[in-house]
């Protein structure tokens, strides 16, 4: 009766057993062995499976024990199908190194980092050997720094570098970045009215972003350092995945809600196999002008406790400062306005951070050790 009710006719027991080869495909195309199915009274023959009434249906239980060298083949087979829709990363032409400046949360001070670093990245000289060569060939320190704004909902770049104006094309048809503070700059934030909100769906996000990364002349430069939006979204994944990045810097207060985003911010990037440099632990401190009596508003070595949770290393402490907000507000970062003040002391320090963890270019290594003694 079993075997009549299952199977019945030819044809009935044809689509059955074409269904369940079907189904088994499926199976081995996700890669996933354990499944529970209710299916009327019908069961997967070779699958493996223990049937169980339940309510007039039977729940199929498919298992499939795989041994250690069959699971690590299936695992690779998987990386290679997931692969095949990532994009092909293709470096920006001109430029040496990418640093991205990100935080899982907004109002961090991400934007206020991402300039000041890109400032303190130009006054500072990477090379290891910087004093024994600018001596002896008469180099200057200064490096070529570009900073990139790709959080296109809320461009903070343009007001931040007291920049407006609509970039120009060269011959090529590229935009040519705007420059101040010897900072070459590109943003939405130029190609749209100041006060215009930008709605906007995730594809024409993903082609602003594309035209962002590979329509701008951006000359020679060693350093880009793009400043990200909040989150771990489309527009991460999609510069993760375009362009090589030399590394990520996680901003992030000392308060426990912010350090949350942060953590997964930092995950992001691993899973996208981006170095991440460390942690930039802004508004750490606040002391009053008056009495000089230090307080932590958001909290104390929040953001060094996350870097031990994460094996990270904390690039640096930026204290919370009327000059910092007044600065960034008026269009002057304070690197570059107050290049002696203990703030911008602590950017600088970040940037010197930052540089000693970065891999070194294949072209200006050789040319950094050329004029070394015996080389």
């Amino acid at each position: 009766m079993e075997a009549e009710r299952c199977y019945g006719t030819s044809s009935p027991r044809a689509r059955r057993d074409g269904f369940r080869i079907g189904l088994q495909a499926v199976f081995r195309a996700m890669g996933v062995w354990r499944r529970l199915l209710v299916f009327g009274g019908v069961s997967l023959r070779g699958c493996g499976g223990v049937r169980v009434p339940l309510g007039g249906s039977r729940l199929v239980i498919c298992r499939r024990q795989f041994s250690g060298a069959e699971s690590e083949t299936l695992k690779q087979r998987r990386s290679q199908i997931m692969s095949r829709g990532l994009p092909k990363q293709k470096p920006i032409e001109g430029v040496k190194q990418v640093i991205v400046v990100a935080s899982g949360k907004g109002g961090v001070g991400k934007s206020t980092t991402a300039v000041n670093l890109a400032l303190a990245l130009a006054a500072n000289d990477s090379c290891k050997f910087s004093e024994q060569r600018s001596t002896e060939t008469g180099e200057g320190k200064s490096k070529a720094v570009g900073l990139l704004d790709v959080d296109v909902y809320g461009p903070s770049i343009p007001k931040m570098m007291n920049l407006k104006g609509n970039p120009e094309l060269s011959q090529s048809n590229l935009m040519r970045p705007l420059l101040n503070y010897g900072i070459a700059c590109m943003s939405m934030g130029f190609l749209v009215e100041e006060t215009a909100p930008l709605v906007w769906r995730g594809l024409m996000v993903m082609s602003a972003i594309e035209k962002l990364l590979r329509q701008v002349d951006w000359g020679q430069l060693d350093y880009l350092v793009v400043d990200m939006p909040p989150g771990t979204g489309d527009v991460q994944l999609s510069v993760s995945q375009n362009i090589p990045i030399s590394g990520a810097v996680i901003v992030s207060t000392p308060q426990d809600i912010a350090l949350m985003d942060a953590h997964k911010g930092a995950e992001m990037f691993r899973k996208v196999h981006v170095p991440v440099l460390g942690l930039v632990q802004n508004m750490s401190v606040f002391q009053c002008p008056k009495c000089k009596h230090k307080t932590h508003i958001f909290g104390a070595d929040g953001a060094r406790r996350l870097a031990r949770t994460l094996d990270l290393d904390i690039l640096g402490d930026i204290p919370l400062h009327l000059n910092i907000r007044e600065a960034s507000d008026t269009g002057q970062p304070i690197v570059f306005s107050q290049p002696e003040s203990d703030e911008a002391k602590a950017y600088l320090r970040i940037a010197t951070e930052v540089v000693r963890r970065l891999p070194p270019p294949p072209e200006s290594f050789p040319k950094c050790l050329g004029n070394l003694p015996g080389l």
